[in-house]
């Protein structure tokens, strides 16, 4: 019973607490939420890709893994036509699961040498949710918009706590619709937390200027993102609306530098001078674009561009030829919108597979948990002292 516990008591599991108020308070539990983006340049990974370097889990692991990325496939006139490419993201999804689960794999061969008893660890029973690292991943949502795809995979324990999925996809390339450029937004309920996870691919361009049709497909997505709001439930229809909020894309912001300049910089390594004059900062400053919105400081080198292959930026005048100059940016970026988040990690990772280099961060996100699900946990408590 509720009257047997203190005003606020904190129940304890191995590596988890859960905050327990008998007043009217909210009962919330943190959870670890693995983000990143990468415009893979219409690349289609080798079979043997590992994919264990970008979701870093040998040193992390998350509850909840959100991956989006940008030009799965070119951006040619065939691929806008078709607007999905299930051979591509099914081959992404297959990377990512291998990743995943086999670090979970090895986590419960070690476990079970370490207990002597697998029946503690495997097979996986609905006591061991709280961030057992013995946990296996599945998708709960993959979607792709030509060459915008978002993936997100949680941990097997809280898909029973997982509910209300839905996607909202926003076109915003030629004539402000076709789907070459926009978003794939994915929402969902977590106990009684709603997630919202818009991956972007916004108006390239380096040119002055190009920074406002950036801003104008920012805010097309914020207006014309819709959610359902639920068959008897009020939920959240607007981006903006949700609980937790977190935006991950190319956004394809530059420098308001000259390229020389910015080169020079680049190779100092004088990411402070170069990030007082980055675009999203100085948009978002002056109120132009994502207003209210955070990003965590960056310390690490522009993501773009880069020759393929290669650890060297792309230079213009090894390319005569090339009518287009791409001077080295931060366009992939990962922000975030309201309360109950807070970030603890924010790189990027070398694979070369493409011009881009890929972004990645690490959250917490407080979750409300529903009153019936935290009586039965103390129930279970209780029958075990």
């Amino acid at each position: 019973m509720w009257g047997t516990l203190p005003a606020k008591t904190i129940l304890k599991r191995p590596d988890e607490s859960i905050v327990i108020a008998s007043d009217d308070s909210s009962e919330t539990q943190s959870f670890d939420l693995f983000v990143s983006s990468w415009n893979v340049g219409g690349i289609e990974p080798p079979d043997d890709f590992d994919m264990g370097d970008l979701l870093n889990i040998q040193k992390n692991t998350a509850d909840i893994y959100v991956l989006g990325f940008q030009e799965i496939v070119p951006l040619n006139a065939g691929s806008i036509i078709v607007s999905e490419n299930s051979s591509v993201s099914y081959k992404w999804n297959s990377l990512i699961r291998s990743a995943l689960n086999k670090r979970a794999s090895s986590t419960i061969t070690i476990q079970k040498a370490e207990a002597g008893e697998c029946q503690k660890v495997c097979p996986l029973h609905r006591d061991a949710y709280f961030n057992s690292a013995a946990a296996a991943f599945e998708c709960i949502a993959s979607k792709q918009m030509v060459g915008v795809f978002v993936t997100i995979w949680a941990r097997t324990q809280i898909h029973h706590y997982i509910n209300h999925i839905d996607v909202s996809c926003v076109g915003c390339g030629i004539f402000g619709r076709i789907r070459n450029k926009g978003s794939v937004s994915v929402r969902f309920r977590l106990h009684e937390t709603t997630f919202c996870f818009v991956c972007s691919h916004l108006a390239s361009g380096g040119n002055k200027g190009d920074e406002k049709h950036r801003n104008t497909d920012a805010n097309q997505i914020l207006s014309r993102t819709r959610f359902p709001s639920g068959p008897s439930q009020a939920l959240p229809r607007k981006i903006v609306d949700h609980d937790r909020v977190i935006w991950l894309g190319d956004l394809n912001y530059r420098i308001y530098l000259p390229e020389a300049t910015t080169r020079s910089l680049v190779n100092d390594g004088q990411w402070s001078i170069l990030l007082q004059n980055d675009q999203l900062k100085s948009e978002l400053t002056e109120g132009h674009v994502f207003e209210g919105w955070h990003e965590e400081e960056i310390k690490f080198a522009p993501t773009y561009k880069y020759n393929t292959n290669s650890e060297d930026y792309y230079d213009c005048d090894q390319k005569r030829h090339s009518k287009k100059c791409r001077t080295p940016a931060w366009c992939d970026r990962i922000i975030w919108f309201g309360n109950g988040l807070k970030q603890k990690h924010y790189d990027r990772c070398e694979s070369r597979l493409s011009d881009h280099r890929s972004v990645r961060g690490i959250f917490t996100a407080e979750v409300k948990l529903a009153r019936s699900f935290i009586r039965g946990e103390v129930k279970k408590l209780l029958a075990k002292d």
